[in-house]
């Protein structure tokens, strides 16, 4: 499926609703430990990613791989980037293209993830820990509710796509 008929197709009730209980459920659960108990689990890339893994299943840039990896690959980037270099607008630049570069020589391009390494020097993230305690557990929930919803709404949309022999 291109592009192009991913975003122009009609989409049915049933797959309306599976999106939205994923998105909700993910995002939710996410957001409901950030608020509640001031835990870390919510950053801004993951909004993008819900539209990837809750919309658009079949696109190999939202499969689990690369949502995990993307992630974790582009957290790493921009906490090193910020630990050698420090916050200026050029290590901002750095960490982004850094990290598409290496998510491209992994195989594990998610494109909101770019962003991730963007919220990494932008927060001024300098513990590695960050990546235990929010992105891992973060993509994990965002990635349940996913595999969830489209198990609930068996035949819509299956996630993650089946690879294709």
């Amino acid at each position: 499926m291109s592009l192009k008929q991913l975003i122009y197709r009609p989409v049915g009730w049933r797959e309306a609703i599976m999106t939205f209980v994923g998105a909700f459920g993910g995002i939710g659960t996410c957001a409901f430990f950030f608020c509640l108990y001031k835990y870390p689990l919510l950053i801004a890339p993951y909004g993008a990613s819900a539209v990837l893994i809750y919309c658009a299943t079949s696109v190999p840039l939202a499969q689990p791989r690369n949502v995990i990896f993307g992630h974790i690959i582009a957290s790493i980037v921009g906490i090193t980037c910020y630990n050698v270099l420090g916050g200026d607008w050029y290590v901002m630049a750095l960490a982004v293209a850094l990290a598409i570069l290496a998510m491209m020589i992994t195989g594990t391009v998610h494109p909101p993830a770019g962003a991730t390494s963007l919220v990494c020097v932008m927060t001024q993230t300098s513990n590695y820990l960050f990546i235990l305690k929010t992105i891992i557990p973060g993509v994990a929930i965002l990635l349940t509710f996913a595999i969830l919803s489209a198990r609930i709404f068996p035949g819509v949309r299956p996630y993650p796509h089946p690879k294709k022999s």
